[in-house]
């Protein structure tokens, strides 16, 4: 089967298209700068080699439909015809309660997503935006859609709830949703098969750090509590937003400052976190060349961040009572070894025990870079959302026939 996964942001359409039967990715690549000027897709060859193609103005149905010609493309392309595609599978952020899991693309479906749209303003338009371009370029491909939030579905009441007035989340949803839930799906799935155990019998902490990033407690293959909550602002400290912040400290400052709900709005998702503090950059590379350099902010950003990615591990293990494997995933989470070194460093009262040299080399590969002593593993799985969509969507589609 071939499917084609779509991942439609605000201003950029991601692809793969997929082989399910071997895992092979046939095709990859994107389609950026939607709704401006200069918009353009950039894609790989089977040789590795990227090719960019200038678009000019497009929207996301001219974004979607360049990307099938591409695919089509007698010089570039890997399939002959639109028509070899047997499914598109969608990343779709907000579920709300309404989706435990993947599902195939109904009008009704639809219209639950739609109504989930005041919980991911940003996002859940612009990723229908995808499916609505496959309705009208390919109306007789099964569309199938993979929610971030669906993973989360399974935490208990006492995680998920705030102690807000009960009558918010009744009327108006407010609660935690958590994020990244493909993501710590997949690495969580993918790290038992990498040790060979049962993941029933596994306690599990997932730390998906990159430029957003989110921890969760996975109990015998179930998200039991996660850091991010009704938006992707809470939690750990990202690249540009606050992540755990005093509700008060936000009140402060609209009364202190006067400022309104879209300044601060614009101040915890995109001037806070890692740039806000260190004053430079939200990119985790450059904060570690400026802390080696001796700039003050940088290396107090730097502590921060790990110190909150050691404390929401420290805590989902009490919670779960007991911890049996760390992972580390996303960009930082790969690649960062400084990072991971620094994390683990703390925890060695649970017997967190890294092969410091091992560490060291290890970037973007599946590695155990705990030592043959610790008790609990700590591993490198590089994610991948795209391959857990195809295969929900294999699996739903399936089904069909």
């Amino acid at each position: 089967m071939k499917i084609l996964v779509l991942n439609c942001g605000s201003s950029s359409v991601k692809y793969k298209l997929i082989d399910t039967v071997s895992e092979n990715v046939m095709a990859e690549g994107g389609v950026e700068k939607i709704g401006l000027n200069d918009g353009f897709l950039k894609f790989k060859l089977s040789d590795g080699s990227k090719q960019i193609k200038e678009l000019g103005l497009v929207d996301h149905e001219g974004a979607v439909a360049a990307i099938l010609n591409v695919l089509t493309d007698a010089e570039y392309g890997c399939i002959g015809a639109y028509g070899e595609i047997d499914a598109v599978g969608h990343r779709l952020v907000h579920g709300g309660t309404k989706f435990s899991g993947s599902v195939l693309i109904t009008d009704e479906v639809k219209e639950m997503v739609r109504e989930c749209y005041p919980l991911a303003p940003l996002h859940n338009p612009a990723n229908m935006t995808g499916v609505e371009a496959i309705d009208r370029l390919m109306p007789d491909v099964p569309q199938v859609g993979v929610f971030d939030t669906a993973f989360h579905q399974t935490m208990p009441a006492k995680a998920y709830m705030y102690a807000l007035p009960y009558k918010f989340y009744e009327e108006a949803g407010v609660r935690r949703y958590g994020f990244h839930g493909t993501s710590h799906r997949y690495v969580s799935q993918r790290v038992c098969e990498m040790l060979g155990v049962d993941i029933k019998t596994q306690k599990i902490v997932t730390c998906h750090i990159g430029n957003g990033g989110s921890i969760t407690a996975v109990d015998g293959g179930k998200s039991v509590d996660t850091s991010m909550g009704l938006t992707p602002t809470e939690g750990l400290m990202m690249g540009t937003r606050v992540g755990d912040v005093d509700p008060g400290a936000i009140t402060y400052l609209m009364e202190h400052y006067g400022f309104s709900e879209s300044d601060i709005q614009r101040i915890i998702n995109k001037e806070s976190g890692v740039a806000g503090v260190s004053g430079l950059s939200s990119d985790m590379r450059e904060i570690e060349s400026a802390d080696k350099a001796g700039d003050a902010r940088a290396h107090l950003a730097l502590e921060m961040y790990e110190n909150r990615i050691v404390k929401y591990i420290g805590a989902y293990a009490a919670e779960m009572g007991g911890l049996d494997i760390i992972v580390f995933t996303g960009g930082v989470g790969e690649n960062q070894t400084g990072v991971r070194e620094n994390v683990c460093a703390p925890l060695a009262f649970l017997g967190v025990e890294l092969d410091k040299e091992l560490n060291a080399r290890i970037r973007g590969t599946e590695t155990v870079i705990s030592s043959a002593d610790s008790k609990i593993k700590v591993v490198v799985v590089p994610t991948d959302e795209e391959m857990m969509i195809a295969r929900d969507t294999k699996e739903i589609v399936s089904k069909l026939h």
